[in-house]
């Protein structure tokens, strides 16, 4: 007991340092959660059973079970299936995280919950989260060092980046790309009139002007039609800042590179205010990119490839539109 009080101790400490403070132990002063769990016994009577912590951020519901031995972190079958029995889901982590998770998906409005198995202290240990739907599915996720991803401004990007990754993961099969391709070129034709050669260097440069949104040196809502600092001169700024970045070398590369980047900020009509868009045609074509290209490839664990990729595949099949 003395052990297992140790952990719930260290993990109290890794809740308070991700500022997840309102985090519940045995129990939850959330209502609807509380009854839930008055007929959440692993014994599976029907009797009362609480997790370690419980806790709810945003609508995500996070429940926690803790084991003091390593050896107790998780157990399997002979198919490396997480085993849900009585025994298995006391005494394992990882298996009593995942049988609450179930429980609370099951008899809460709760549709998205993070089910985490602890092992182990402070020095040695195992932290294993697991996502179960509202259809009881569950999947297990990487193993994780402290509870900062769960943080109300962290948790989802988590949620997009580890839990959807198999809707976010993967390449866009060619037919979309040409539908993309061939709804960017009608907006390209419609509200710029941009020269057929044109084309692929506004969307590629856009894609590189993108990049700098995670570092917070670009922003598509600093886009405003102004008439001093034209659109594309920021979009351009954003592009050679990600050049720099990228280290491009040596220097006359750099600037030819830049140079046949400069249609964006030096075609007139693109940087006008469209009365139908009700913006410039450039933040419209920034916009598009953003959603249909961007935003799908932003958590990739290769996402500089994939980019790579996706700005050569886009900018080539653009030009099969081209009339």
């Amino acid at each position: 007991m003395k052990k297992e009080a140790s952990t719930d101790l260290w993990v109290y400490d890794l809740l308070k340092e991700a500022g997840l403070n309102h985090f519940s132990p045995q129990g939850s002063n959330i209502i609807e959660i509380h009854e839930a769990l008055k007929s959440a016994s692993k014994s599976g009577t029907g009797n009362v059973g609480f997790p370690e912590y419980t806790g709810v951020v945003k609508d995500f519901l996070i429940v926690i079970e803790n084991k003091a031995d390593l050896s107790s972190h998780k157990n399997r079958d002979e198919n490396d299936i997480l085993k849900e029995d009585v025994r298995s889901n006391k005494d394992f982590a990882v298996n009593g995280a995942l049988f609450y998770g179930k429980h609370l998906a099951k008899n809460t409005t709760y549709k998205k919950i993070i089910a985490i198995g602890v092992s182990g202290n402070e020095k040695r240990h195992n932290i294993t989260p697991l996502f179960v739907d509202e259809r009881l599915n569950y999947k297990e996720l990487p193993k994780i060092e402290t509870f900062i991803s769960f943080k109300e401004e962290n948790i989802d990007e988590y949620y997009i980046k580890e839990i959807l990754k198999e809707a976010t993961d993967y390449e866009k099969e060619t037919s979309d790309i040409l539908r993309d391709a061939a709804l960017l070129h009608e907006d390209l034709r419609n509200y710029g009139s941009i020269q057929d050669k044109d084309k692929p260097l506004i969307v590629s440069g856009i894609l590189l002007a993108l990049r700098e949104i995670e570092y917070k040196n670009f922003d598509i809502d600093s886009l405003t039609g102004d008439k001093t600092v034209l659109d594309g001169h920021k979009i351009y700024k954003a592009i050679e800042d990600n050049l720099a970045r990228a280290n491009v070398s040596p220097q006359v590369k750099k600037d030819k590179l830049l140079s046949q980047f400069s249609v964006i900020k030096d075609t007139v009509k693109i940087n006008e205010v469209n009365n139908t868009l009700g913006k410039t045609p450039v933040k419209h074509y920034t916009e598009f990119l953003y959603k249909s290209i961007y935003q799908s490839i932003r958590f990739q664990n290769s996402s500089e490839d994939y980019l790579n990729k996706k700005i050569n595949m886009l900018t080539a099949t653009s030009l099969m539109h081209l009339e």
